[in-house]
């Protein structure tokens, strides 16, 4: 870890994963990369999305719509409408400034360049100083298994409202996607990794389960810390309880200790969850109990100096991000 400046990677998913990444970006001295999830892509009239990848993008440009958390600020649909009247099937939410990023994406990906630098460009663009990461250049689907049949994760997360019940989870093209540079590098330059509080099974194991991600940060001798994305047993925002109620997994904090187990050396919890401290403990897995909402920009920076500071204490060094 450098004296002055300290590398610090996270894997995550959309909205608090995002929230998290903002908090990180506002701190002095950091050199942040963020893993973003892409199992959620998927094309729609025509065009690639990556809404996690985009969510992130959004957020730490400062564009993003706060009050939904995802999206463009100012945003609105004149375009969605247009293939609405003309009979396109339009149960996803695209504004039209949205819509412009997905066309300079797709466009790209037609000249045959890849997602990542495609990605970066669209980062530096919009003046990001931290990097956005793509795990992978390969294709990646999270499908969900539901009564009818599968499920990509936008039909069941946007389309159906999370409404089914889920028998399995898979993710679709991750045991044969090879990952890119970008991660392995961030990875091994990494001072501090730390898991958002993103759902585990939709946000942060579609990463995981990519060929040598594991692998990778099983050999990292550096703290690895995760913020759980539970409060009193329930999510702040979508699915999580109920997605992993479905999988046979706890559905709170221990739960989410569970799916680390090996992973990391610590968890930060809600002080609401302290109850589940030495459940927690007997996994082999130290533990931090504070406020862990993000309701606001001073939250997020708060919760991020926290992190890095518990991180650091970890590997038995102080060091100043205020």
């Amino acid at each position: 870890m450098s004296s002055d400046r300290t590398n610090i990677v996270i894997l995550a998913g959309g909205i608090g994963g995002a929230k998290i990444a903002e908090g990180l970006s506002l701190l002095h001295n950091i050199d942040l990369s963020v893993i973003g999830n892409i199992g959620d892509d998927d094309i729609f009239h025509g065009l690639k999305v990556s809404p996690d990848i985009d969510t992130l993008t959004y957020t730490l440009a400062g564009l993003v719509n706060r009050s939904q958390g995802w999206g463009l600020q100012g945003d609105d649909y004149k375009a969605l409408s247009t293939l609405e009247a003309l009979g396109d099937d339009c149960w996803m939410l695209l504004g039209d400034r949205d819509l412009g990023l997905h066309i300079y994406r797709t466009y790209r990906l037609g000249q045959g360049d890849r997602p990542s630098e495609i990605a970066k460009d669209i980062a530096l663009a919009m003046k990001i100083k931290a990097k956005i990461i793509l795990p992978s250049d390969d294709e990646v689907r999270t499908k969900l298994k539901v009564q009818e049949g599968w499920l990509s994760f936008q039909e069941y997360f946007v389309k159906n409202k999370c409404e089914p019940k889920v028998y399995d989870i898979k993710y679709e093209g991750a045991d044969n996607a090879v990952l890119t540079d970008e991660v392995t590098t961030s990875l091994r330059k990494a001072d501090i990794l730390v898991f958002a509080p993103s759902n585990p099974l939709l946000s942060i194991a579609p990463i995981l389960e990519i060929k040598g991600m594991r692998d990778i940060i099983f050999s990292l001798g550096i703290p690895r810390i995760a913020i759980s994305p539970l409060i009193g047993g329930k999510a702040v925002k979508g699915p999580t309880t109920k997605i992993m109620e479905s999988m046979a997994m706890r559905p709170d904090s221990v739960g989410i200790a569970q799916f680390y187990q090996g992973l990391i050396e610590m968890l930060v919890i809600d002080h609401t969850d302290e109850n589940l401290k030495t459940e927690i403990e007997e996994l082999g897995i130290k533990v931090d109990c504070r406020s862990i909402l993000m309701d606001n920009q001073e939250d997020k920076k708060r919760l991020s100096l926290e992190t890095i500071q518990l991180a650091t204490g970890l590997s038995g060094r102080g060091i100043n991000h205020e």
